[in-house]
C-alpha cells in the first residue's frame, strides 16, 4: 500500500514585502529543493476554513486533517494539554496558557515575558491550587506556553479569556459566556486562581532576577481558548491509516494526540528556531519505513517569525526547512507540503490569505507546469484552491484508497 507523509509549516504564507523587493519571505527564499518537488508535483492553494476565513493553528490544522471543526473543535486548550500529555476527564476545563508580563496596574507589557524559553521553574508553584473544591493544574509547555486544567464539580467551559491578545491594555477579568450557574461559577474560580498566581509569579526569586537583569518578568497567567473533553473518531479508524504526529510544539502534538495518532518524540524538536527539521523529516521517514502508513510532520518557526514581524528572519528559516528538505526529494511515498495558515509580517498575526500546497509522488500525481513552490506560482497549479477539508480526501485519493460513490 501507497504511504503518505504531510509536511505542515505553520504560518509560511506571507504578503509581498518591499524590503525584498515585493517578494514574500518564502519567495525570496533560497529553496532548490521545494521548487524541485513542485517541478515533479501538482500544486495549488489553500484557504484552511474557506476564501478570506482567517483560522487559528488548532482550527486550520483540524480542518487540513479532515475534521469539520463545526462538530468536532472544543476549543484550543482542549487540543493544547492533551499535547502536553495531561489526561483530561469528563467534566475539566482546560485553557491554553502564556506566562506574560505585566506591570503594577496588571497593564499587559509583553504576551510572551520576552518570549522566556522555559516556563517549568515558574508553574511548578502554580500546580495543585485549590479553591472551592476546584484544583489548577498547570503544566509547562514550549516556550512561554502552559497548559491549564480545571478539575472539579459544576465546571463550564462557557467563559471568556483573561488575555487581551495586545499589549498596553490590563488584563481581562474572565466573565461567563452564558446565564448557567456553572459558567459563573467557573469565571469565579479563574478569577481566584489568577489573582494568587499573579503573587506567586511575583514572588518566585527567578523573576526578581530577571528584574535585576532588565528582563521581563513572568509574573502573569494569560489564558485563553477554554474548552472541554469530547472523544471523537480517531484519525486511524476515520481514514483506515496507521498514523503518527512529529512535532516540538504541544498544540501540534496535541492535535495528533487529539486525533488518535500517535506522537513520536524526536530529539532536537522544539518548536523554536533552533529545531532539528533533518531530525523530525528522518523520524517521519522511519516512521513509514515501518508500520505507519501516514506521518504528520509540523515545523512551526516560520509562525514566529511572522508574528514578530521578521522577515528576514523568516526568510532565513525557509531556507533552512529547504536544506531539510533534500531528505525528501527521493522519498518513495506520497508527499503533501503546505501550511496551516498564512503569518503575514506586516499584519504580525494570522490572515486569511491562501497558503500554497503541492503533492509530489511518481506516478501518483498528474504534474502541472508549476517549477516553484511560492504563493503565486502555486496559485497557477492544476490543484486549484483548496479547503483545509478537501486535502485528506485528495491525499486519500492519490493513495488509491478513496470508495467509490455511486455504482
Amino acid at each position: 500500500m501507497n504511504k503518505a507523509m504531510l509536511v505542515v509549516m505553520d504560518g509560511l504564507g506571507d504578503r509581498p514585502v518591499r524590503e525584498l523587493g515585493g517578494l514574500t519571505p518564502l519567495e525570496a527564499a533560497h529553496t532548490p529543493n521545494l521548487d524541485a518537488l513542485a517541478a515533479r508535483g501538482i500544486t495549488g492553494v489553500m484557504n484552511a476554513l474557506g476564501v478570506g476565513q482567517r483560522p487559528g493553528s488548532d482550527t486550520s490544522h483540524l480542518a487540513i486533517l479532515g475534521y469539520d471543526i463545526e462538530r468536532y473543535y472544543t476549543g484550543r486548550g482542549t487540543i493544547e494539554v492533551a499535547g502536553l500529555g495531561m489526561d483530561l476527564e469528563a467534566g475539566d476545563v482546560a485553557l491554553r496558557g502564556n506566562l506574560g508580563t505585566v506591570d503594577d496596574n496588571l497593564t499587559v507589557v509583553d504576551r510572551r515575558a520576552g518570549r522566556i524559553t522555559d516556563t517549568g521553574p515558574f508553574v511548578k508553584d502554580l500546580d495543585g491550587l485549590t479553591y472551592e473544591g476546584v484544583t489548577l493544574k498547570v503544566r509547562p509547555g514550549t516556550g512561554h506556553r502552559a497548559g491549564v486544567i480545571l478539575r472539579g464539580p459544576n465546571l463550564s467551559f462557557r467563559i471568556s479569556d483573561n488575555d487581551p491578545h495586545e499589549v498596553g491594555v490590563k488584563v481581562h477579568e474572565v466573565h461567563p459566556l452564558d446565564d448557567s450557574p456553572e459558567a459563573a461559577f467557573t469565571a469565579k474560580v479563574l478569577n481566584h486562581f489568577l489573582a494568587e498566581a499573579h503573587l506567586l509569579l511575583a514572588q518566585n526569586p527567578l523573576n526578581q532576577e530577571r528584574v535585576a537583569k532588565g528582563l521581563p518578568p513572568a509574573n502573569y497567567l494569560l489564558g485563553r481558548g477554554a474548552g472541554y473533553y469530547k472523544k471523537i473518531e480517531p484519525f486511524p479508524a476515520r481514514y483506515g491509516l496507521k498514523a503518527c504526529t512529529i512535532a516540538g510544539g504541544g498544540l501540534y502534538k496535541g492535535v495528533g494526540s487529539f486525533t488518535g495518532m500517535d506522537v513520536i518524540p524526536v530529539p532536537g524538536a522544539t518548536g523554536l528556531p533552533d529545531t532539528d527539521i533533518e531530525a523530525k523529516f528522518r523520524a517521519g521517514l522511519t516512521a513509514l519505513a515501518g508500520p505507519y502508513d501516514f506521518a504528520f510532520v509540523h515545523v512551526k518557526a516560520t509562525d514566529t517569525f511572522g508574528e514578530d514581524g521578521d522577515y528576514l528572519g523568516k526568510m532565513n528559516f525557509i531556507n533552512k526547512i529547504d536544506l531539510a528538505f533534500e531528505l525528501l526529494l527521493d522519498a518513495p511515498h506520497l508527499l503533501a507540503v503546505t501550511a496551516d495558515h498564512s503569518t503575514p509580517c506586516a499584519l504580525k498575526k494570522h490572515s486569511g490569505d491562501p497558503v500554497p500546497i503541492m503533492m509530489v509522488g511518481e506516478g501518483l500525481v498528474r504534474t502541472d507546469d508549476v517549477s516553484q513552490f511560492g504563493e503565486r506560482a502555486c496559485g497557477r497549479g492544476a490543484l486549484g484552491r483548496l479547503t483545509g477539508l478537501q486535502v485528506m480526501p485528495e491525499i486519500i485519493n492519490l493513495l488509491g484508497l478513496a470508495k467509490l460513490i455511486g455504482d
